[in-house]
């Protein structure tokens, strides 16, 4: 069932290989799409190359494996779930955007009826759904109403958000009451509930469920306004410089270091490629961390770490700088 769920071109992988003349390929996925990793491993090595799978979390485009293909002296990344971030690493890389196939208007029409109270609709989705988006506009224009879809970034197809970019929702946002977001998963939908300050309405087409982000949106900004107060207590910070290739921020990284310095604070970098609670837990003279790496490691689970770690953004709310301002422009969250 694993293998109809999403279009993963097979064929155009081996033409890929074989056209390229590879002979070891490194395979990464994200979770959701593992379990077709031996079916394309297998794809692969028909087409007469060493398949290796990469077993290690995938997180989004900002996560391509470079240093491990560096190390398996592979002459190609397959990077299959996202569209294309990186182009110029030191190794080759292929997108595969990995569409869904499963049907959406009986989805679509649910989450109608939860936008009853809205008549002019921003539409959003992952690259997953980007081919639906025709057919989830008609059916909102079929219920009467009017349909809005951003396109502010040359990197994204019209209306695509990504975890840590909702700049496509945000160009339209002064323009809509409200979003529906298409596609599984919680995170971007609250991300862009986030991002946005509008109402949203999610239809999972995976679930076949639709659903109000209103609680959750209050949940969560209840909880990150409590991170940002305990953070303003702390007197020594770590900023998190990430080290995945989309992630590594180095000069924001040192510009929000100088910015809590101005303060009167204490603060160190600190190079993390995996941030996670056991890591910051080693560090136990930090009282507050300043996440510059991917923010959903903030906003996902802030519960599991032990101290606040703030997002970019919420580092210069903290700060009373307006730095975050232009951050929320440019579609940060």
């Amino acid at each position: 069932m694993v293998k109809d769920l999403f279009e993963l071109e097979e064929r155009r992988l081996e033409e890929e290989i074989k056209r390229r003349e590879a002979k070891r390929v490194l395979l990464q996925l994200p979770d959701g799409l593992k379990p077709n990793g031996p079916r394309l491993a297998a794809a692969i090595e028909r087409a007469g190359a060493t398949a290796i799978i990469s077993g290690d979390p995938c997180y989004g485009a900002c996560d391509v494996a470079v240093t491990e293909a560096q190390e398996l002296d592979v002459d190609l990344i397959v990077h299959y779930g996202h569209t294309m971030m990186l182009e110029h690493v030191e190794v080759p890389i292929i997108y595969f955007e990995a569409h869904a196939k499963v049907p959406i208007e009986k989805v679509v029409k649910k989450a109608v009826k939860l936008l009853k109270p809205w008549k002019r609709i921003g539409l959003v989705t992952t690259v997953q759904h980007i081919e639906d988006l025709d057919e989830a506009g008609e059916i909102l224009s079929s219920a009467g109403k009017a349909v809005y879809i951003g396109k502010a970034c040359d990197t994204l197809y019209p209306g695509q958000i990504l975890g840590c970019n909702y700049i496509n929702a945000k160009s339209i946002a002064s323009d809509v009451d409200a979003f529906l977001f298409l596609g599984g998963g919680h995170f971007h939908p609250l991300g862009l509930a986030l991002a946005t300050m509008k109402p949203v309405v999610a239809a999972d087409p995976f679930e076949e469920k639709a659903y109000s982000l209103d609680i959750d949106m209050k949940r969560m900004l209840r909880k990150r306004w409590a991170e940002i107060e305990e953070a303003r207590k702390a007197e020594i910070y770590g900023v998190i410089v990430g080290l995945k290739p989309g992630q590594k921020r180095l000069k924001a990284a040192l510009q929000v270091r100088e910015a809590l310095r101005r303060k009167g604070k204490k603060a160190y970098l600190l190079a993390l490629r995996e941030i996670t609670a056991a890591m910051l837990a080693n560090f136990p003279h930090f009282e507050a961390y300043i996440n510059t790496a991917c923010p959903r490691i903030s906003l996902d689970e802030p519960s599991i770490f032990p101290r606040p770690v703030l997002t970019l953004k919420e580092a210069y709310v903290m700060l009373g700088e307006k730095r975050w301002e232009s951050l929320l422009k440019e579609g940060m969250i």
